[in-house]
């Protein structure tokens, strides 16, 4: 197989999973609402499967919370998907798949990772599927890894336990996504600029 692994960019829009997850599918940057709606029908159809304990909230609140555009997350989808996903090393799915799609996570954001021929070549021409042997998925996996590490070289990252923010009404300075939560928690703030 020849060419180069190359990060395709998603929109920043709340369902950036949802949609890095459709572009390695089927080429399409646009169709997390409809994804959500598989999700949280497969997860309404199983509520001992999908609990409280797993989902973290229960199912009913679970399923309104997945179907809407200004939340994001979502890791649940991998259960219903018949490929594994595999984020930069992280393997999100557990369960013995034929087929492998890459996506690349940085901290705030999924992108879709796909085999194109040459750099610049149009998106049509992407691999985005790749067949599982021997728990491998050839030369792909380590072109796939030298590109996350030259993303990890260039810090084109975000260390959401270490990272300084500002909060956007008060201008207070903060450490982690912890001190922000807290932050929000405590004053309703919810705007916050990272900065260096």
């Amino acid at each position: 197989m020849e060419g180069i692994v190359v990060r395709r960019v998603i929109p920043s829009d709340n369902s950036c999973l949802f949609n890095a997850v459709r572009y390695a599918m089927d080429h399409d940057k646009k169709k997390a609402p409809e994804l959500r709606q598989v999700i949280a029908a497969t997860v309404a159809s199983g509520p001992t499967k999908y609990s409280e304990a797993f989902l973290g909230k229960p199912n009913e609140e679970y399923c309104a919370w997945i179907l809407d555009s200004k939340k994001w997350g979502g890791n649940s989808l991998c259960s219903h998907l018949s490929i594994r996903l595999t984020v930069q090393e992280i393997a999100l799915v557990e369960k013995k798949c034929f087929e492998r799609a890459l996506l690349i996570y940085d901290g705030l954001h999924y992108d879709a990772l796909a085999m194109s021929p040459f750099e610049g070549a149009p998106e049509e021409f992407d691999q985005t599927i790749f067949a599982v042997k021997d728990n491998t998925i050839g030369p792909v996996e380590g072109l796939a890894l030298n590109l996350v590490r030259e993303q990890q070289s260039k810090r084109r990252y975000t260390d959401t336990a270490n990272f300084t923010l500002r909060c956007g009404v008060c201008q207070l300075g903060l450490v982690g996504q912890k001190e922000a939560v807290e932050h929000a928690r405590a004053t309703g703030h919810v705007h916050f600029q990272e900065y260096r």
